[in-house]
């Protein structure tokens, strides 16, 4: 039955998807965030035409969010004059080596969708035939991926979440599997990445950039490695450009106080400025004070819904928006060795994460388990 189950066809999960944001590659960062905040979005679809693709056609070649740019930001080329760093296109945000999004044929497998993720693709993007449109609405509300028309077809694109979700409803077929430990299975991931609460956090900007491909995120933790929170991508898409300034000038733990909802403490705000100050970033520093002041007029005035700040660069905060996502705090999501696959999957869909640390009794980090992990160990049914 798991079998049969891996070789349905994967257009079956591109019911009810929402349309697809898209920009151009050669758009700029400004323009990106520009349709970002307009979309409501976590991401949006960068597309190249002519020569990227197949008798000039155009293709997806990457996916932005905000903590693309956060994380841009604290380049060091881009540390000293930031508003620059708005006018570059999105493409040269966009990270290199193998893409992190896959065009697939909707007639493909679940099994070959699995394959591409394992090989580390993010989001698989499906041309959709138009009779699966009139189907049921009924994954619309749940979905992290959404569909449009480009080169006069319309697509659909899937995320790692989409699948597991997909596989959850069905995990019977997956019978005994499902219930087994993540010990057992062999599936708890100890390669982690993790950053004491009391150091730099700008010390762990590699960490970032991997959490980034690698679809996990960065433990905070005290000096017994014991987990106090994270900071994962998910999080960072959340925030506003201001917080490339505070992985700057913060340590860990400030760090997670910082994008916690509800936004920053002002005190936390000018702690920021000063140890700006004291690196000698002005850049970095004029940039905080230039999103703050956007963001409160932006606060006080109902005449603009999406934030701008006074140099005219988008903002992602603004005082008139609803935008927020359910990523936007740093507490860890956390089981134990020997909670069940399916139990540490429900967490990882609730709560809306890709990453679910693995704790002994006295909260020690063991690893974590990510929805890759999972599909891997359903990719497994196939050959037995």
């Amino acid at each position: 039955m798991a079998v049969r189950f891996l070789n349905g066809e994967v257009s079956e999960l591109c019911l009810g998807k929402p349309e697809l944001t898209r920009v151009a590659a050669n758009a700029t960062i400004s323009d990106a965030l520009t349709a970002l905040k307009t979309s409501r979005d976590s991401h949006v679809s960068v597309w190249a035409c002519g020569g990227g693709g197949p008798n000039g056609s155009c293709i997806c070649v990457g996916k932005f969010c905000v903590a693309d740019f956060i994380l841009f930001l604290c380049r060091e080329e881009n540390l000293t004059h930031p508003f620059k760093a708005f006018e570059a296109p999105v493409s040269d945000v966009l990270p290199k080596g193998l893409p992190i999004v896959r065009h697939l044929d909707p007639s493909s497998s679940l099994l070959e969708a699995i394959d591409y993720i394992l090989d580390g693709a993010q989001n698989l993007l499906i041309p959709i035939q138009n009779h699966h449109i009139q189907r049921k609405n009924f994954l619309h509300r749940q979905a992290s991926s959404a569909c449009t028309h480009y080169n006069g077809q319309e697509y659909c694109w899937l995320t790692q979440e989409d699948v597991v979700r997909f596989i959850l409803n069905s995990v019977g077929a997956f019978s005994p599997i499902p219930t087994c430990t993540i010990d057992s299975l062999n599936i708890i991931n100890n390669d982690i990445m993790m950053v004491p609460y009391d150091k730099p956090v700008s010390s762990a900007l590699g960490y970032f950039h991997r959490a980034l491909i690698e679809q996990t995120s960065v433990a905070v933790v005290d000096d017994q490695n014991r987990l106090i929170g994270e900071i994962s991508p998910s999080t960072l898409a959340c925030c506003d450009e201001t917080a490339a300034a505070a992985i700057m000038a913060l340590t860990a733990m400030d760090l997670m106080t910082y994008i916690d909802s509800g936004g920053p403490p002002e005190d936390l705000v000018q702690l920021v400025k000063m140890k700006l100050e004291e690196k000698k970033l002005e850049g970095m520093a004029e940039l905080m004070d230039d999103f703050c002041e956007s963001s409160m007029s932006s606060s006080c005035s109902s005449d603009d819904e999406y934030g701008f700040s006074k140099n005219g660069w988008p903002s992602s905060r603004s005082g008139g928006s609803n935008r927020s996502y359910p990523g936007r705090r740093s507490e860890a999501i956390v089981c134990s060795r020997g909670s069940s696959l399916v139990a540490v999957m429900i967490q990882a869909l609730a709560h809306r994460v890709s990453c679910v640390w693995v704790m002994e009794e006295d909260r020690t980090v063991v690893g974590n388990v990510t929805f890759a992990g999972m599909l891997r160990v359903f990719r497994s049914c196939a050959a037995t």
